[in-house]
């Protein structure tokens, strides 16, 4: 475990005792950038990890945004870390959850998704816009440069000091974590499932006025995981009243490309989940819906965990059965 590496028992909800694994570096704070939270006895081929929902900003970090306040909420799935947290402690799933900003460094882009325009002494790096950096002429690459309604996030250029720092400190443990965290569980389980667990805006339907999708469930178009736990989910989410999309508009990112290797055992799954289902009214706080959105949200990560364990060792859930 890379970066801080404090380690601390403890329990959590009365299911196993649950160690806390601290990593990574907040630009020199005592903070960590993520935890990572391993049941004891890994009882579940499940790592649910929270990239986007970090709320820890350096001051250096507030103080260089143009609209601290406004942006920040803009760019965090607000308080998906609390779905994660609570759906974690009800399955025995580890968890893994973000608390860097996004706003400081996106963990769903790939290292080299990135505006460097918006970056001062990059020159040397500079690379075209292409596939590889596509979300990042959308203004949402590796460091986030605009959102839409407010223009430019930041009021100076990134340093290719501070760029770096956050890939080594921040970005680059995080995901060691993951993958190290996947490899331990598919060699317990035969198999695992990442679910990459995010928040949306409320989405509206194409050319109707009316509500939009509960849920997406994102699998690259087929290429991350198996498609009997997608199709799984999809059942799973619309037998409880939810309604979901699939892969449109979200069908993963970074987390799903770098992790999922389903011919290894290894799967995953982005969710995301619409902020009107579980927040306030201004989508800024936790709701009074965010419980049943958690029980959803349990009730499928526990059949999923079955679902995997058959992918990883179909014969012992055969004879289990009979």
């Amino acid at each position: 475990m890379s970066g801080i590496g404090e380690i601390a028992g403890k329990g959590r909800g009365g299911g196993p005792a649950v160690t806390l694994r601290r990593g990574g570096s907040l630009g020199g704070q005592e903070k960590p950038a993520f935890t990572l939270s391993v049941p004891e006895g890994l009882p579940a081929p499940i790592l649910i990890a929270v990239p986007h929902a970090g709320r820890d900003y350096p001051v250096e970090v507030s103080n260089a945004m143009r609209n601290p306040e406004w942006g920040s909420s803009r760019l965090e799935d607000r308080f998906a870390d609390r779905l994660g947290e609570a759906v974690a402690a009800a399955t025995g799933a580890a968890l893994l959850v973000a608390h860097a900003p996004r706003a400081m460094i996106d963990l769903n882009r790939a290292p080299d998704d990135i505006d460097w325009s918006m970056v001062a002494g990059a020159a040397a790096r500079r690379t075209p816009h292409s596939l590889a950096n596509r979300r990042a002429r959308s203004g949402l690459g590796l460091v986030p440069r605009r959102l839409p309604g407010l223009g430019e996030v930041w009021k100076t250029r990134l340093t290719l000091a501070e760029l770096d720092e956050r890939l080594a400190n921040i970005h680059r443990p995080y995901h060691r974590a993951a993958g190290e965290m996947l490899e331990k569980l598919r060699d317990r389980w035969g198999a695992v499932l990442l679910i990459d667990l995010h928040s949306m805006p409320p989405l509206r339907q194409t050319g109707a006025d009316v509500d939009g999708a509960d849920f997406v469930l994102g699998d690259r178009f087929g290429s991350s995981c198996a498609p009997t736990l997608s199709a799984h989910a999809l059942r799973h989410i619309a037998s409880a009243g939810r309604r979901i999309a699939h892969n449109r508009p979200y069908s993963g990112g970074y987390g799903l490309d770098h992790h999922a290797a389903p011919r290894r055992g290894l799967h995953a799954l982005q969710i995301e989940v619409c902020r009107a289902s579980y927040l306030d009214a201004r989508l800024d706080q936790p709701g009074p819906r965010l419980a049943a959105v958690v029980r959803v949200l349990t009730t499928l990560v526990r059949s999923l965990a079955h679902e995997v364990a058959v992918l990883g060792d179909p014969v012992a859930h055969h004879q289990a059965a009979e």
